[in-house]
């Protein structure tokens, strides 16, 4: 049976549900080993947390470099790992660090690369969504081994408890890949709320909120839902570019997507139109967005949403 890897991704030292979903992608093609690149003497405790999905082996390395060199150490030793093991393919999880990771290991491998893959099939095929999300392309790599970044929350899980088997290598991050190093660094501030690309429902709120996010963070608050924000919004000051929605910020997939005063520009659907369910709040019933609303409220959303608010927390006690 071919053997798939995925490169294991964390949060902290913490697995991400992200993990399931290459999984549960990987296993369609083939059994799936889990890569878990840890500093020194952590790797155990990485994989502890790597307990969720079909992951039947997971591959541990050690080494400093990984945070001290960054993505150049971790590309070098997971193009290691990839000549050694010779998988059907690599599945990496699709933002900023997944996709500078796979662009590097593709060319140390001198193989294709898909990125930002929404599905991906038993025979490798790929599913993107391009030109904004309105054209929906199947692709294949052609040459060496596929190296796919997959979008997180656009697949459905397999969240099933594993016990898979562990195996320590003994790799060394070559020269060529310490020529930079990391001096200092600064998480991101960490607040209650779930981590938006990772989130199960994101409420954004747009140009429509006048800057004031109160309702929008509220209405969040009450559904244990990420806060998002258009580019109108987070260009006017009024929010972080952090949390910006769109084809220039963070594409999100989750179950439950309210968009509360956004019009829609192409920009903005092009990162959140895979969602499973989109609702629409906005006064203005000509907005673009109500077109691939599934439920749409013509209203403002200062009125709407600590309605909403109250309903919800009504519901819960």
């Amino acid at each position: 049976m071919s053997n798939v890897l995925i490169l294991a991704d964390f949060v902290g030292a913490k697995a991400s549900k992200t993990n399931a979903e290459l999984a549960t992608a990987g296993a369609r093609i083939g059994e799936v080993t889990a890569v878990v690149l840890a500093p020194a003497g952590q790797g155990a405790a990485y994989a502890s947390t790597l307990n969720r999905g079909p992951i039947s082996k997971i591959v541990i390395v050690e080494s400093d470099s990984f945070a001290a060199n960054g993505v150049a150490a971790v590309a070098d030793v997971l193009a290691q790992v990839i000549s050694a093991q010779s998988p059907a393919a690599v599945l990496i999880a699709s933002h900023a660090f997944g996709k500078e990771v796979a662009a590097r290991t593709a060319v140390k491998c001198n193989s294709g690369i898909i990125t930002d893959a929404v599905d991906v099939a038993a025979d490798i095929t790929a599913t993107q969504l391009v030109f904004g999300g309105s054209t929906t392309v199947h692709s294949k790599v052609s040459h060496g081994t596929p190296i796919i970044t997959v979008r997180p929350n656009s697949i459905d899980a397999n969240t099933a408890d594993c016990t898979a088997a562990t195996e320590t290598l003994s790799l060394q991050v070559s020269d060529a890949s310490k020529k930079a190093t990391v001096t200092s660094s600064q998480p991101p501030v960490q607040g209650g709320r779930p981590e938006l690309t990772e989130a199960n429902i994101v409420v954004s709120g747009g140009r429509g909120t006048n800057g004031d996010f109160a309702a929008v963070e509220a209405f969040a608050d009450s559904l244990g839902a990420a806060v998002g924000a258009s580019r109108a919004a987070t260009d006017a000051g009024w929010y972080p570019h952090s949390y910006q929605v769109g084809q220039t910020g963070k594409t999100v997939s989750p179950q439950l997507y309210v968009a509360c005063g956004i019009s829609g520009a192409i920009q903005h659907r092009a990162g959140m139109q895979t969602s499973k369910t989109i609702v629409v709040v906005n006064k203005d019933p000509e907005a673009p967005l109500f077109e691939i609303a599934d439920f749409g409220v013509v209203g403002d959303l200062f009125a709407v949403l600590p309605q909403a608010t109250e309903g919800v927390k009504a519901h819960k006690s």
